[in-house]
């Protein structure tokens, strides 16, 4: 079955209170808005009935919401109709109306920019850039990201630019970039180190957000390094809706660990604070995983007991993706409790409402599990193709996979590059700056007869500084290039492995069909990609950049090493691993061993002696 659920800290709307009930405020600001004439207090007065029953009661929340706007825009009071563009953006949001978000989000950006607020235009952005990530748009959301840090740094406003970070490294954790998640987290944290007086919560947050995704990296063990760091602050604060989200994180991390008895700990205690805040999405998260804590103990009754509360909350919420889990994990409790057709229902039900979405992790769940229960009941037919409908859905994933750690690197490439050139460029700036100081003070100083012993004097003194300023320059550009030099050594190493992969499939597929053309065809293509040199020149001139006069060197102490030994020994200067050599050679790791034992004979390396000393000597 899939883990339990990581909880995505997601606005939902509760449900509906009883007609019938009585909420005295309600009635209170009800009056107030009814009573008051019109003006401000009436806009404000509309703006509190929404706030007050925008869970409650969305109908009369939106109704309001409106009425307040026109109110605004009748008397023009601009603070108010952005402030209710803004709120109508929210609402449209969390009650998922797509088109009308972008539409009342960019109005409020367009009255607030008008008014300079700043304060509420980077709420604004942020929030914009949240629901851009949640509906999918990551290239929108990035853009948008751009701009929410950009205007964080202009203001030099540490909490906003922790925001946006925090933001950033969600784009980057939904897109399986975890490593650049990571470094968006750690960028928050150092902000925050900045910030006096130090702000708890938001260390905490952050704390959180790098535990989760140590997690998803499945490195659950040093997860809860933060993840308990971060309870232990909201513990002091005494912040129940953190509480509920730590105490889950922190029981899906003993999941993963397999400690079963600390991971239902864990979950009921998120369980409590998410029910004394009445909130149903985090309620149904936590009866999913208590559920799959039972199904792991083998408690089967109990795990069905608290897999149907989760479901049945999902379908009120119109949860689809929380529906096929929970369709996913009733239909695997009851594969185990060996009751097979309705296990054979529910991963259905699973199926159809996870191609309806396209969600592929869990509709290859679903059929992989569903095709073994076709083979325990002897149903091979049908067991053969939901196998075969799970093996192309996995390839799929894999290729997508393999996709995203290429565009990983060549991301973290670009993202160094443009740091790199930023300090580069300051580095000119600085030494340009210097010489129009040195400029202006010798003419100066040759005003003065007087003074020329002293401009000699300064004049030293100032080259020495200059020269100090053309070093760094050198010494930044150097990094750059050994940057770019390992950047591209490694996105070599991946194409190779990933053509290799290719080429394997490819000949598997050969073997199994009868026409053969179209895959030899396809596997000289992939030979030729690898056998290319454009990619092995281009590294070469790199390398010369970085390690000027290494080939001239080893072909002047080691005459009769070739071609494809000097490579080697390139990449041994590098300090690859055999690995990664192996693969940008187009050789198996074995390979790279005789070829090491081969060098080491013409080098007459003893085994005493170190081949990886000496290449980094040369």
């Amino acid at each position: 079955m899939k883990a339990p659920t990581l909880f995505c800290i997601f606005w939902f709307t509760a449900c509906a209170f009883l007609l019938g009930q009585v909420n005295p405020r309600l009635d209170s600001l009800l009056n107030a808005y009814n009573s008051l004439p019109d003006g401000i207090e009436k806009i404000h007065a509309a703006e509190n009935v929404f706030q007050e029953t925008k869970r409650s009661n969305p109908a009369m929340a939106l109704d309001h919401l409106h009425m307040g706007l026109k109110l605004s825009q009748r008397l023009a009071f601009q603070q108010e109709e952005a402030m209710a563009y803004k709120y109508l953006g929210f609402y449209y949001h969390h009650h998922y109306l797509p088109d009308s978000v972008p539409y009342y989000l960019e109005k409020a950006i367009a009255s607030f920019k008008a008014l300079n607020h700043s304060k509420e235009l980077f709420a604004t952005y942020l929030e914009w850039t949240r629901f851009e990530n949640l509906e999918g748009n990551f290239p929108q959301a990035i853009k948008l990201s751009d701009s929410t840090l950009a205007f964080a740094q202009q203001l030099g406003n540490g909490s906003m630019l922790t925001d946006a970070f925090q933001r950033r490294s969600t784009i980057h954790l939904d897109k399986g970039e975890f490593k650049l998640a990571i470094e968006q987290l750690l960028n928050a944290s150092r902000v925050l180190d900045t910030i006096n007086p130090p702000n708890p919560l938001k260390q905490a947050i952050v704390d959180i957000g790098i535990g989760r995704t140590e997690m998803l990296r499945n490195n659950s063990q040093a997860s809860l390094d933060y993840l308990n760091k971060g309870l232990e602050e909201f513990q002091k604060l005494d912040d129940t809706y953190w509480l509920a989200i730590a105490y889950m994180e922190i029981g899906s991390a003993h999941y993963h660990l397999k400690d079963y008895d600390q991971a239902l700990k864990n979950y009921e205690a998120s369980l409590k604070e998410s029910q004394k805040m009445k909130r149903d999405d985090f309620v149904a998260a936590n009866f999913g995983n208590i559920g799959a804590v039972f199904m792991e103990q083998g408690n089967y009754d109990k795990a069905l007991e608290y897999h149907f509360k989760s479901n049945e909350i999902a379908a009120k919420r119109g949860s689809i993706n929380n529906q096929i889990i929970g369709y996913n994990d009733i239909a695997s409790t009851y594969f185990l409790k060996k009751d097979y057709q309705k296990s054979i229902e529910n991963f259905t039900h699973a199926i159809k409402l996870a191609d309806s979405i396209g969600s592929l992790d869990n509709l290859s769940d679903a059929y992989q599990e569903r095709a073994e229960v076709y083979e325990k009941i002897g149903n091979t037919q049908l067991a053969l193709k939901d196998y075969r409908s799970f093996q192309k859905l996995n390839d799929s994933i894999f290729n997508l996979t393999k996709s995203k750690q290429i565009e990983e690197l060549k991301t973290q490439y670009e993202t160094e590059k443009k740091e790199q050139q930023i300090v580069l460029q300051e580095k000119e700036i600085t030494v340009l700056e210097q010489k129009a100081e040195i400029s202006n003070l010798q003419k100066v100083l040759l005003v003065g007869l007087l003074l020329l012993s002293l401009i000699g004097f300064y004049g030293i003194r100032q080259k020495l500084k200059r020269n100090k300023l053309e070093k760094e320059k050198l010494d930044a550009e150097l990094a750059f290039k050994r940057k770019e030099l390992t950047t591209h050594a490694l996105h070599l190493a991946k194409k190779n492995e990933v053509l290799e992969g290719l080429k394997q499939k490819a000949q598997q597929l050969r073997e199994n069909e009868a026409s053969k053309n179209g895959y030899q065809q396809l596997i000289r293509t992939i030979n030729f990609d690898l056998q290319d040199d454009n990619n092995w020149e281009n590294f070469s001139r790199y390398f010369e950049e970085v390690h000027k006069d290494f080939n001239s060197n080893v072909k002047s102490k080691f005459p009769d090493v070739t071609s494809n030994e000097l490579r080697l020994l390139a990449l041994l200067k590098m300090n690859l691993s055999s690995k990664e050599i192996a693969n940008i050679l187009n050789i198996s790791p074995e390979g790279i061993k005789k070829a090491r034992y081969r060098l080491r004979k013409k080098l007459d390396i003893t085994t005493e002696d170190s081949l990886q000393d000496l290449v980094l000597t040369l």
